[in-house]
């Protein structure tokens, strides 16, 4: 019997020919993250064990996201932990304050590759699993223990497959494919299992669509979501690759928990309506709702990619409501400088904040405030995730983002006319 991508990835970090799902083992790890949240709690749990020295600590990443740069004196005293940490320990891989959002600066600059295992504090570390690596969410303690001694226990997850076929139409994206999925299981419709995302419609999805749809792996309940290290894959990770890979494969005989498959050939852009991902709409059905505010960023959809619809979109436009876009990285930032994405926003009377992961998880840039509507391109519409409890948050893709921006209510980007950027 054949083994999954991800069994044969955790079987080759145990150092075992092969593993089975409910199995525990105890693997190596190829690289684990922290941000300014979680990683002070695993840097004092290392202090009280007494650990002066990280055994492996070029496998160790800290990046400043979530409330960087500073918004007050408990975030500047967390990050200033993360960062007196960093010297001590002579780290190489520290991002300070304004160097964007760890799931998306990890991809970017080639840390998380084929075949690799990795761990993050923060729940959408499954992100990284777009590039054919198993990678999952880990608590403080957790992460700590994989910086003492390079290794972590995990329990195999079973693998449920998830295959799209036929041709994508016109606004349908990563973001569409995701929240179908989860619009059909529900909100623990995988839970602890690896989602493994096949099928034709894949050969033309581009690699920033896969690590939204990765990202959102944990809101089905996912331990992780992986796609194959096809031609696409392996175009994005060989030119930006920080070191050697194993791309890897499920074989034909893997066996799967469950096996579900999707025509998104009559797909409609979705939203997700308060207070769940699950909660699925189509456009069509909720055009019209009003919106107070609209964000463009976050983890799941604040690439360069995403900003070029969006500018294609605004370009030409005043936004109605309040409007807040915030790059995921340094270098998402300066590239859509280059391009004049950012004056396209601004023109239309956006805002624009230096990398950051902002209003997505209602620390600050961008808070609601009460029975505030939102429409946003983040991962989660919680009660409370954005702010006041009373607000309410809805998800979709950047283009339905950036039409509802101009209309001041849900609105299909097919009703808003796109501007061609060829000659910004």
């Amino acid at each position: 019997m054949g083994m999954t991508m991800a069994e044969k990835i955790l079987a080759r970090h145990s150092g075992r020919e092969r593993v089975e799902p409910g199995e525990l083992i105890e693997a190596e790890v190829d690289l684990m993250m922290g941000n300014d949240i979680t990683a002070p709690i695993a840097i004092k749990r290392l202090k009280a064990l007494g650990m002066t020295r990280l055994p492996f600590p070029d496998k160790v990443f800290l990046v400043m996201s979530h409330y960087a740069p500073a918004k007050d004196i408990q975030s500047a005293e967390q990050i200033k932990i993360s960062r007196e940490f960093a010297r001590e320990q002579a780290l190489q891989h520290y991002y300070a304050e304004g160097s964007g959002i760890e799931h998306v600066i990890l991809p970017e600059e080639g840390w998380v590759l084929p075949g690799d295992l990795v761990i993050g504090a923060d729940s959408h570390s499954c992100t990284y699993g777009a590039t054919n690596c198993f990678a999952t969410g880990v608590g403080s303690t957790d992460l700590a223990a994989a910086m003492a001694t390079g290794r972590l226990w995990f329990k195999v997850p079973e693998t449920a497959r998830y295959e799209f076929t036929g041709v994508r139409p016109s606004y349908i994206t990563g973001k569409d494919l995701i929240l179908h999925t989860i619009g059909q299981i529900g909100v623990d419709g995988s839970l602890y299992q690896v989602m493994e995302f096949a099928g034709d419609t894949l050969d033309s999805l581009p690699m920033d669509d896969r690590l939204t749809m990765a990202n959102m792996a944990i809101e089905a309940g996912a331990k992780a979501g992986i796609f194959p290290c096809d031609a696409i894959a392996e175009e994005y990770v060989a030119g930006r690759a920080r070191r050697p890979y194993t791309p890897t494969a499920s074989d034909p005989d893997a066996q799967y928990a469950r096996h579900y498959k999707w025509d998104v050939t009559a797909m409609e852009p979705l939203v997700a309506l308060p207070w769940a991902p699950e909660n699925i709409k189509t456009v069509g059905e909720i055009a019209g709702t009003a919106m107070d505010r609209v964000f463009i960023g976050s983890c799941t959809n604040a690439r360069l990619s995403d900003l070029r619809v969006v500018a294609a979109i605004m370009r030409g436009n005043k936004v109605a409501v309040d409007t807040l876009v915030i790059p995921g990285s340094r270098q998402v930032y300066r590239d859509a400088m280059r391009e004049g994405l950012l004056e396209i926003f601004m023109d239309a009377g956006a805002t624009v904040s230096a990398p950051t992961c902002g209003a997505c998880l209602g620390g600050f840039m961008g808070v609601l405030g009460p029975k505030e509507k939102c429409l946003s391109t983040t991962n989660r519409n919680f009660v409370g995730r954005m702010g006041h409890p009373t607000s309410e948050s809805y998800l979709a893709n950047p283009a339905v983002a950036a039409a509802t921006a101009i209309t001041g209510a849900i609105t299909h980007p097919k009703d808003v006319a796109a501007r061609e950027l060829a000659s910004v």
